[in-house]
C-alpha cells in the first residue's frame, strides 16, 4: 500500500508542477502596455477607441494596461504666465480634451474613467460639455467636478501636462492616433494596432494567452 501511495503521488508531481508553472508564468507576465496620444474630435483617434482599444479592453483587460493622453496635434502658447491651446480641430476639440483630461484625473481608476470617456467619443460630435453630461449622468458619474476643473486653471494645467508629455516622445509624434506599444512606436506596429489591436495585444503578452484571445496557429488561447 504504501508503494502504490509513493508512486500516486510521484505521478502528480509533473501535473502539479506544471499547473504551478502555469500560474507562476501568468503572474509574472507584465501587462501589455499602450499609450494612446490623441485627440478628442480627431475622426481617426475616436475611430481607433470606439472600433479598437475598447473591445481590446472588455475582452483582455487583464493582460493590458492603457495610458490615455489627450492632446495629439494641438499647439500651446504661454503668455503672461497662462497657457492657450490651440487644436486641430477647433475649440470644441480644445475644450473635449480638457474634459477628458479632468475625468481622468477625478474618476481616478481607469476602470472608472475609460468607459465614461468611450462614451463621450461616441456622442462627443452633438458637444463635448452636451456629451460630458449626458454620459455622467448615463453612468452616476458626479460632473461638478469634472467641469469646474474643465472650466478653471487646474484643467489647462492638465492640458499643459498632456502637451509635455505628448513633445518628450521618441520619435516625435507628428499624427494622430499615435500609439506606442510597450514603449515603442513603429509604423508597421501602427498599421496592425489600428486594425486588429486585440491580436496585437494578445500576440506581444509573454504570459498564458487568455481565451478570449483570437486563434493562433489554429488553437484559440
Amino acid at each position: 500500500m504504501k508503494t502504490v501511495l509513493i508512486f500516486t503521488v510521484l505521478g502528480a508531481l509533473p501535473a502539479i508542477l506544471d499547473a504551478k508553472s502555469l500560474a507562476a508564468d501568468s503572474v509574472a507576465a507584465p501587462k501589455v502596455k499602450v499609450d494612446l496620444y490623441y485627440e478628442s474630435l480627431c475622426p481617426y483617434c475616436r475611430r481607433f477607441i470606439i472600433n479598437q482599444l475598447w473591445p481590446a479592453y472588455q475582452k483582455v483587460k487583464e493582460i493590458l494596461s492603457i495610458t490615455l493622453v489627450p492632446y495629439g496635434n494641438a499647439s500651446e502658447k504661454k503668455a503672461n504666465g497662462s497657457y492657450t491651446f490651440r487644436c486641430q480641430h477647433g475649440a470644441n476639440e480644445c475644450y473635449g480634451n480638457v474634459i477628458e483630461a479632468c475625468a481622468i484625473k477625478y474618476l481616478k481608476d481607469f476602470d472608472a474613467y475609460f468607459p465614461y470617456i468611450y462614451c463621450v467619443e461616441q456622442n462627443i460630435t452633438k458637444g463635448p460639455e452636451q456629451a460630458a453630461k449626458a454620459c455622467a449622468l448615463n453612468k452616476a458619474i458626479n460632473i461638478d467636478e469634472i467641469m469646474t476643473c474643465a472650466k478653471g486653471d487646474e484643467g489647462t494645467m492638465l492640458i499643459h501636462v498632456a502637451a509635455n508629455k505628448t513633445k518628450s516622445l521618441t520619435p516625435s509624434q507628428y499624427y494622430v492616433p499615435w500609439i506606442v506599444l510597450n514603449g515603442v512606436h513603429t509604423e508597421s506596429m501602427t498599421k496592425t494596432a489600428t486594425t486588429d489591436l486585440l491580436r496585437l495585444v494578445c500576440d506581444t503578452y509573454k504570459g498564458v494567452r487568455p481565451t478570449a484571445c483570437p486563434k493562433r496557429n489554429g488553437v484559440v488561447g
